[in-house]
């Protein structure tokens, strides 16, 4: 017989293991700490030799300037439009493939798998100058399909290698029942099999839309130069500044950019936990 356990008692190893986790989320979180910190703060406090991690006089004049930025809205509405766009797309092309290589069956299926993997280990930098050669020929510079395109390109292979998971985990005999009920394949496909992967497919949203959100490379170096097309990681370059950078207004935009990701994220954590968990599971 084993002794029996005592209730509320930890042990060593657990205890252990949570003081490892709130450590490292203590260093995950100091650095978004810091940028709020430091777009609160006067611009005294911030050009000091000695920095402190606290303030005793906060103000919101860095995010005064930001906001009182020319354009700024516009930034902040053409970045959601193209990150809008790309999760959604993203969402529905990789749905139908990850359906597509885990359902049927046809030739060089596993090629094309392994096809996947090879764009998804391609670093981006390398790609920049083809990109803008091929939105060039297709009439898209300066507009903000040339951001949709690419960001769309490279969260897919991603996506469908995840969602092939969710999709496999559906068992074939759900679709047989569907049929013999009556159901298309085109009605089994957004009526059952879609909400069931729908974890899987908010898990992928979350990184593609991180990932298009905070783009600059595309943005500023290749595809656009129309300031009425940019988006709003353009809006942080107007506090660089040759003699000296405006660190309070960087700050600032930095905390404004991370909003949208912070509610996205929270609006789909539960989801996002599963899928995960799906991932892993798989």
């Amino acid at each position: 017989m084993t002794a029996p356990r005592v209730l509320g008692v930890r042990r060593p190893g657990r205890l252990l293991a949570e003081a490892a986790a709130l450590l490292t989320a203590v260093v995950v979180a100091f650095p978004l700490y810091w940028m709020v910190l430091s777009a609160l703060k006067p611009a005294g406090e911030i050009q000091s030799t000695r920095p402190r991690p606290w303030t005793l006089s906060p103000s919101l004049d860095s995010f005064r300037r930001v906001f009182e930025q020319q354009d700024f809205g516009r930034y902040f509405l053409n970045s959601l439009l193209v990150a809008t766009a790309v999760v959604l797309a993203s969402a529905v092309i990789a749905f139908l493939a990850a359906t597509a290589v885990t359902r049927f069956r046809f030739r060089f299926r596993t090629t094309l798998l392994v096809m996947f993997l090879v764009a998804q280990m391609v670093p981006v930098e390398a790609l920049t100058i083809p990109l803008f050669f091929l939105m060039r020929d297709a009439g898209l510079l300066n507009t903000l399909g040339s951001l949709v395109l690419p960001h769309l390109a490279f969260s897919l292979p991603f996506a469908i290698w995840m969602l092939r998971g969710f999709v496999r985990a559906v068992p074939e005999a759900l679709e047989e029942q569907a049929r013999i009920d009556g159901a298309s394949h085109a009605r089994f496909l957004w009526t059952i099999l879609f909400p069931l992967v729908l974890p899987g497919l908010v898990a992928t949203s979350v990184f593609s839309f991180i990932s298009t959100w905070n783009d600059f490379l595309f943005a500023k170096s290749f595809l656009i130069s129309d300031t009425s097309q940019s988006t709003l990681p353009m809006a942080l370059l107007v506090f660089f500044k040759p003699d000296e950078n405006d660190w309070g207004g960087i700050m600032a935009g930095s905390t404004v950019m991370t909003i949208p990701v912070l509610v996205f994220f929270v609006l789909v954590q539960r989801r996002l936990v599963s899928g995960l968990g799906g991932a892993v599971k798989d």
